[in-house]
């Protein structure tokens, strides 16, 4: 509880200070049809004002943003605005029949939210269907004008590095027949850097991003993976990186010659142009975590050019890339993050009032009724056994925020069902227990301003892979991520409660498990959930309820005027 007060005023202090300086940040978003050209073929696609990717928001610390959204798209739309902790404004987070009803075709909807608290890169895609795979663009905060400015260096230039994938067959038609059949839908065609395949790709010379930086200057990267389904190394051959922050949180100066980012999450990394002039590919190639699965083992590239360099008809030099199956190279990047220590709100919770142990991977279920092509069962995820399914008639938002009864219930398990080893890939000779799971609409009440651990267990159950885990409305402590079953005595020991990395997003590796902490002082509905697409809609997700605070500024307001009806 004083924590709660120390946090509010804080907060108040800092809104007394400053607001004279924070803006109102308004865009129109209207969501339509465009025709691209990509890999030798036109498509047509779902975009934002006729861009793909869509438009950048520029924001500073302690502005509001305010988006006007008309859906002119044949499909149902909802915006999602990664990673902002939406204070009270969770009306507008956007994870579709979570805390909105879906804004229907020629029906719109205005997201209005304050940044407090939050400075880097961040990011914004649809948050129905599979329709982010072409729905998304990045979201900057900036420090508020007259703070101290960034914490390092402050770089020449900055360049946003938006990495996506490419199918050249209908997305949405795609995930309607695996959904139908019961399966996975294909790997995806070609990755992009800033909606360009590159020149690697066929009929893709004109569709190549191109950085063009001076010797001696440093510029800033934000990078942003906003692939559907694939984690992805990227390098820029022969210039080290020095990474600055991770999901808007800013790290300890860690060098690399390689990032490792999962969909969903941001890497803010600075570049010296030091190299010898001339030009470079920076490259993107798909980490494939699973190792018995296929995957789209092809590789995006940009050009950086040194200005004034001589022209040359070379092609540019290729950083030499890690193998798509190099699990060790992505966990040491991953495990190696650490938090600036600087002043901020909030520490680590040492006081632990909330223990989960959530398991989570692939499963099977019988074939429903909406699954015509399906042959006996189909694939699905779980966390805990538990399959999650969406409502259909009124978002979880709503229906807690009314009381409406029968939309969700509050029994989401602490612990799995059923203690086994999880991480032995020869599980699956256990039996059905463990491959089948229950679908059910369950949420984890938590009170407010409780603090929460969570260990993450990935399973081996079907097949062992990484997954992305996102949390909606918060920031999270990763105090430890391994291999194996998880083991309290030994994890312990590796527990950074010093200085862990913050994240909105964590892979937890393939046959392994994550420790995340975190304060439960935002009410509403939060969605968590797998960021890879493919198992979002078969079930790997959950939801918290956070209750309301004592006071009115700890209290979820109600909907806005013009809130979608389903």
């Amino acid at each position: 509880m004083a924590r709660s007060a120390l946090f509010l005023v804080c907060v108040i202090f800092a809104f007394l200070s400053f607001s004279a300086e924070a803006e109102v940040v308004e865009h129109t978003f209207i969501v339509g049809n465009l025709t691209v050209r990509r890999l030798c073929k036109n498509k047509l696609i779902t975009a934002v004002n006729g861009e793909y990717p869509g438009p950048t928001i520029n924001a500073h610390e302690g502005d509001t943003v305010v988006v006007y959204v008309l859906n002119q798209s044949p499909y149902n739309i909802s915006i999602h605005w990664h990673g902002i902790f939406q204070r009270l404004t969770q009306w507008a987070d956007g994870p579709n029949y979570i805390t909105q009803c879906p804004i229907q075709p020629q029906n719109s909807y205005t997201y209005k939210f304050n940044i407090i608290g939050q400075e880097g890169t961040l990011w914004w895609h649809a948050h129905v269907s599979v329709l982010r795979a072409t729905v998304y663009g990045a979201l900057i905060i900036r420090p508020r004008a007259g703070a101290a400015g960034y914490p390092f260096p402050t770089p020449y230039k900055e360049a946003t590095i938006l990495l996506g994938e490419w199918w050249d067959a209908d997305v949405v038609n795609l995930e309607n027949a695996a959904l139908a059949a019961g399966g996975a839908f294909n790997n995806s065609d070609a990755f992009t850097i800033n909606g360009r395949p590159g020149d690697l790709y066929p009929c893709s010379k004109k569709h190549t991003y191109k950085l063009e930086v001076e010797q001696g200057k440093t510029y800033l990267l934000r990078i942003i993976n906003a692939a559907l389904n694939s984690q992805l190394f990227f390098k820029i051959a022969n210039h080290p990186l020095t990474v600055v922050a991770a999901d808007a949180a800013y790290t300890t100066p860690f060098q690399t010659d390689v990032i490792t980012v999962a969909p969903g999450q941001t890497v803010d990394a600075l570049l010296h142009a030091n190299a010898a002039p001339g030009r470079y590919y920076m490259a993107a190639l798909a980490y494939a975590s699973t190792p018995n699965l296929p995957v789209d083992n092809t590789t995006t590239v940009a050009i950086l050019t040194y200005k004034y360099s001589f022209p040359s008809s070379s092609p540019p030099l290729l950083p030499s890339l890690p193998a798509f199956n190099d699990t060790p190279t992505a966990h040491h990047f991953y495990s190696n993050l650490t938090a600036l220590q600087r002043p901020k709100l909030q520490s680590v919770p040492l006081n632990i009032s909330e223990h989960m142990f959530i398991t989570f991977g692939l499963s099977l279920s019988p074939c429903a009724a909406d699954q015509p092509l399906c042959q006996g069962v189909a694939l699905s995820a779980n966390m805990n056994n538990v399959s999650f399914r969406f409502p259909t008639a009124i978002s979880l938002l709503e229906a807690h925020f009314r009381g409406v009864q029968g939309v969700y219930t509050k029994d989401f398990p602490d612990r799995p069902q059923l203690a086994f080893d999880y991480t032995n890939p020869n599980v699956n000779a256990v039996g059905a227990p463990l491959q089948s799971s229950d679908k059910g609409t369950k949420v984890k009440k938590l009170q407010y301003n409780s603090t929460v651990q969570i260990v993450l267990q990935n399973t081996a159950v079907l097949t062992a892979e990484s997954h992305p885990i996102h949390l909606h409305g918060f920031n999270f402590y990763v105090l430890a991520l391994g291999f194996g079953n998880y083991n309290e005595t030994e994890a312990v020991k590796a527990f950074n409660l010093v200085n862990p990395q913050e994240r909105n997003t964590i892979a937890v590796p393939a046959g392994g498990w994550a420790v995340i902490r975190f304060w439960a002082d935002n009410p509403g509905i939060w969605f968590m959930h797998c960021h890879l697409d493919v198992h979002l809609p078969i079930g790997l997700g959950m939801a918290f309820e956070v209750e309301n605070g004592p006071t009115p500024s700890s209290t979820l307001p109600p909907p806005p005027p013009d809130f979608p009806r389903c």
